[in-house]
């Protein structure tokens, strides 16, 4: 019975997703794909509601081979527990410390929380990432980040 009742909730939450995807497929067709020179916001959103309905269709016929459950003991719970907060005061803290100051610090948290070896490897991650995003966003993308107090 228990498997019934898992293989029932996840097909739910996949047919609940497909349909999501379905919407939004909709909706991108409203707001139009624009031309080649010029895309439109419909592109991009017709193709993430694409990306969620295919994966989710298919897997709401796929048979389930492996047993795989979740085991949400208290240790995993603090963690989830922690990334959550860490996730939520990187947003809420932006705005005052600055893109590149919030997530150096957000990364590094993020992988101490998940255990990875000692501090040189968080460190060297944190400012690995830091950088990527900095440039892809400031100097590709032409994104305005969010400054904080180093202006």
């Amino acid at each position: 019975m228990g498997k019934i009742l898992r293989f029932h909730a996840e097909s739910i939450l996949n047919l609940i997703l497909v349909i999501v995807g379905i919407i939004i497929v909709i909706e991108s067709l409203n707001i139009g794909f624009g031309t080649l020179k010029a895309p439109g916001s419909g592109l991009f959103t017709f193709l993430a509601g694409l990306l969620i309905v295919f994966p989710n269709f298919v897997l709401m016929f796929k048979p389930k081979t492996t047993k795989s459950e979740i085991v949400f003991d208290r240790y995993t719970f603090k963690n989830f527990l922690y990334m959550a907060i860490t996730l939520v005061l990187w947003i809420i803290l932006m705005p005052l410390l600055g893109y590149i100051v919030i997530t150096f610090i957000a990364t590094f948290v993020l992988s101490k929380i998940m255990k990875l070896e000692r501090w040189l490897k968080p460190l060297l991650l944190s400012i690995g990432t830091t950088a990527l995003c900095y440039v892809l966003f400031d100097y590709i993308l032409y994104l305005d980040l969010p400054r904080g107090f180093l202006g």
